[in-house]
């Protein structure tokens, strides 16, 4: 199968291009850049003059949580923004591996009983999926609270010497079998007691096989600047390249936010350390998180119970947060999609009750504590600042869901991320465009280790996105047309992708 792509600006190129070229695609990679008036070829493009760049990569993808990377393998909604890769296993939650093939820590995303789960390792894992047609390149990180639960059971408790000796072992085969590196989900129920002592242990076995530390923080909150403060220290002491998941400015928040963007600003350029944000306004939040710190405290089980005591649930109502009823909107209600794209107040008019947290918990009752929400509580000028920083990546913190003609039900993180990003870049200039792209492009393959992507040249991969003014024309995936602006679906060419490194000797 030949490609070719003609007339296009070419950004995010290994030299450059400063007039428009051609782009020759044999098989899954780039051929020829040049002029080719009459080469013939089975497939030809027009960019039109449009610019060209390497296929976007997003860090921070949650289509494993939502399950929707096995249920909707096409990912249309990444491949319409020009994604070729996503990166999945964060927050600490990966799909692999299972020590006991259970699914709990995915269950504050959604449900798990429509998944056959036909594997265990990390290996077994990525061949399942190189069984699957998929849309989109996936790599995954390996989840600190998949492997952890999985030990420790539903208690919330430090690990045992025996038990860290587990988690280790566990770790090394996950990495050496194709996993990116370890996500940490510190402010989640399971792994907050999780010691500094027991994260540096860890990323101890990381450093070996080159792999990234990708951590959601132990607080996003009033502690934000500490929480901040412990990635740094684990990254400057153990040398392992860090990722800090959703790096956003909460509102009533400010303060510690701008403390801990200050602290990442002043560290030396040779500490490889990044975050990832998305430019929306909102969070999409498993619905839980809603509630006060201490309901959270002693995990599921714990919260269900105390939904159904009269006295601990008035209570947990008195300690909930202030919620702004317009602001808050259901993103995803497992067998209850009617819910879906409810905002509290409306959820309020639905139940007949006047408050809206008595509603939210109404709700949380009738999901079993599932689903999750969207909520606009970012403030911009911060999160502007943020993302024109060199450390910043984006990341869309949200799954591709199946087609659905009311937008509604899909999240603009899952929609728009990548596209109003470049849109934001190409109206306002608050970098330049080749700078954008690298941020999505060439940087986040680099610190993923991605031989052959993240840039347009001879004999990488041909993972391509064709846009203007914010809008994403076509996308190619492996050298193969994927998704084009008229809403036709190509081929699915994505593949499970595995880091591969050796171990370093001890």
């Amino acid at each position: 199968m030949t490609l070719l792509i003609k007339n296009v600006r070419i950004v995010g190129g290994s030299r450059p291009f400063p007039e428009p070229c051609d782009v020759f695609v044999s098989g899954e990679k780039i051929s020829a850049i040049g002029h080719f008036p009459n080469k013939p070829a089975d497939r030809v493009l027009d960019g039109l003059g449009a610019y060209l760049s390497p296929g976007f990569i997003d860090v921070n993808a949650s289509s494993d949580h939502y399950l929707t990377l096995l249920e909707y393998p096409g990912q249309e909604d990444f491949l319409r923004q020009g994604v070729t890769t996503v990166f999945g296993g964060m927050c600490g939650a990966s799909l692999a591996p299972l020590i006991y093939g259970g699914l709990e820590s995915f269950r504050k995303w959604g449900s798990t009983d429509r998944v056959n789960v036909d594997w265990h390792s990390m290996a077994e894992f990525l061949a399942s999926i190189d069984r699957r047609p998929l849309g989109v390149n996936f790599g995954t990180m390996v989840g600190h609270g998949t492997i952890r639960r999985a030990i420790t059971g539903d208690a919330v408790r430090d690990l045992t010497k025996n038990e860290l000796a587990v988690f280790k072992n566990t770790l090394e085969a996950a990495l050496r079998e194709g996993g990116f590196g370890l996500s940490t989900g510190l402010e989640y129920i399971h792994a907050r007691p999780a010691s500094y002592g027991e994260l540096k242990a860890l990323l101890e076995v990381v450093k070996r096989y080159d792999g990234v530390h990708a951590t959601h923080v132990r607080d996003t909150k009033a502690m934000i600047d500490e929480a901040v403060d412990e990635a740094v220290k684990l990254a400057r002491e153990t040398g392992v390249p860090t990722l800090i998941s959703h790096f956003v400015p909460l509102a009533g928040f400010e303060q510690p936010y701008e403390k801990a963007f200050e602290m990442i600003e002043a560290l030396p350029p040779d500490v490889a350390l990044r975050f990832d944000l998305h430019p929306s306004l909102y969070t999409m939040a498993p619905i839980y998180t809603f509630l006060p710190s201490w309901a959270q405290a002693d995990g599921f089980k714990k919260m269900r119970e105390e939904l159904n005591d009269e006295w601990m649930l008035r209570k947990i109502e008195r300690d909930m947060p202030p919620i702004s009823e317009d602001d808050f909107m259901v993103a995803q209600a497992p067998g209850h999609e009617f819910w879906i794209g409810k905002t509290l107040r409306e959820l309020k008019q639905v139940y007949g009750v006047p408050d809206g947290r008595t509603a939210l918990l109404m709700l949380m009752k009738a999901l079993d504590m599932r689903g999750a929400a969207l909520y606009k509580n970012i403030r911009e000028p911060l999160l502007l600042k943020a993302m024109e920083h060199w450390r910043s990546f984006i990341g869309s913190n949200a799954p591709s869901f199946a087609f659905a003609k009311d937008r509604r039900l899909k999240p603009e993180h899952a929609t728009s991320t990548f596209t109003s990003f470049l849109g934001l870049v190409e109206r306002t200039g608050i970098m330049p465009i080749e700078d954008a792209v690298r941020k999505i492009t060439a940087e986040p393959a680099a610190m993923f280790g991605l031989a052959g992507r993240g840039v347009i040249q001879e004999g990488y991969f041909a993972d391509l996105a064709c846009f203007k003014d914010g809008d994403v024309k076509f996308t190619v995936v492996n050298g193969g047309v994927a998704a084009e602006r008229d809403g036709h679906k190509g081929a699915l060419r994505g593949k499970a992708l595995r880091r591969r490194s050796l171990p370093k000797s001890r």
